[in-house]
């Protein structure tokens, strides 16, 4: 456990040293560590797809789960403020290992100048069987989430997140939880 949270306290504070943001979420069943980096400007890519390296670390009474993505994200001309974004990430877990594609949409709600930016989010990441290792049979994955810059840089959001990680013997809901936290941008 302590090798686990210092392993993504190290990843985390990795992040820290470029655009990136870090984030904390909880509620009353688990803890989740987060961060992206925005992965163009290490690239010296200015097209426009961002590129974004993810990382979160999950722990609750029965499982800790860490999972490492890789994504391009492009807003669509014909609709301001609609964002899509695909990719795959990695997940694991003591005894499962996963490889789920990723999808997601964020949408920018047009607000005047006078309300804070605020967006909502969906994602959805799956893995069958043959992208699933160790005892995993398959991983699915679903999240919404609003989020508000409440100050220059620093969000609140809140959201609904459900992991669903299929073993060989038995089927095991990680996450079936609402959960409110804190993101910082840099």
């Amino acid at each position: 456990m302590i090798r686990k949270l210092l392993l993504s306290t190290l990843l985390l504070s990795g992040l820290l040293h470029a655009e990136s943001s870090i984030g904390l979420d909880i509620n009353s069943n688990d803890v989740e560590l987060l961060g992206a980096y925005n992965f163009n400007s290490t690239i010296g890519y200015t097209g426009g797809t961002s590129y974004l390296i993810d990382a979160t670390y999950l722990h609750n009474e029965t499982d800790d789960l860490f999972t490492l993505g890789l994504s391009g994200e492009n807003s669509l001309e014909s609709a301001p403020g609609l964002i899509f974004g695909f990719g795959f990430k990695a997940a694991f877990s003591e005894d499962f290992m996963a490889f789920p594609l990723l999808g997601k949409i964020k949408y920018i709600l047009p607000f005047d100048s006078d309300i804070p930016t605020t967006l909502l989010l969906a994602s959805f990441a799956y893995a069958p069987s043959v992208l699933t290792f160790s005892d995993g049979d398959s991983y699915s994955e679903f999240r919404t989430e609003a989020d508000m810059e409440v100050i220059s840089n620093i969000h609140v959001f809140a959201g609904y997140r459900y992991i669903d990680t299929n073993y060989e013997s038995y089927d095991y809901t990680l996450s079936d939880n609402w959960y409110g936290g804190l993101k910082l941008s840099f």
